[in-house]
């Protein structure tokens, strides 16, 4: 599956999904009447092409790119421990795996301390896992917008 069948499959799997692009990016966020202000638009998946953040993916190769995936707690920690803290000179995490490993479910190299993981084009070995983890991490930022819309509507006249 290609970065392109990717990002069709969770906008089409998926409802009220909003995919904004940069620099050959995609941004995956739940926003089903497409109002959401730019201060909440926040990403539950990202489809990232190129070595515009980091190296280590080694995203530069034919073909190649990282789906990373925004998790809860209790998903990330059961299956890597706790997120990692310790950081290279470059500020990428230290938790032991190789960040270039084509279709290894694995870590964010930047931001597995926010229960962020990624998988270099996902293939055989990952996909049914990273299907499973789209759609918790879908169902998760939908629950994070009803809660936020909730919240908003019951506020009182004249709070912000």
């Amino acid at each position: 599956m290609d970065a392109n069948e990717m990002k069709r499959y969770i906008c089409t799997a998926f409802e009220g999904v909003r995919a904004l692009e940069s620099a050959g990016d995609t941004f995956l966020l739940y926003d089903p009447d497409g109002d959401l202000p730019a201060e909440r638009q926040f990403p539950f998946a990202t489809i990232v092409t190129g070595d515009h953040y980091e190296t280590v993916s080694a995203l530069n190769r034919p073909d190649t790119y990282r789906l990373n995936i925004g998790l809860t707690k209790v998903t990330y920690t059961g299956s890597f421990g706790a997120a990692p803290t310790h950081r290279d000179a470059d500020g990428v995490l230290e938790t032991g795996f190789d960040y270039a490993a084509v279709d290894t479910l694995m870590p964010h190299p930047v931001y597995a301390a926010q229960y962020w993981v990624c998988v270099v084009n996902p293939g055989a070995q990952t996909l049914e896992t990273v299907r499973t983890l789209l759609a918790e991490a879908h169902g998760f930022a939908a629950r994070k917008y009803t809660n936020q819309q909730g919240r908003r509507v019951h506020r009182p006249e004249g709070v912000s």
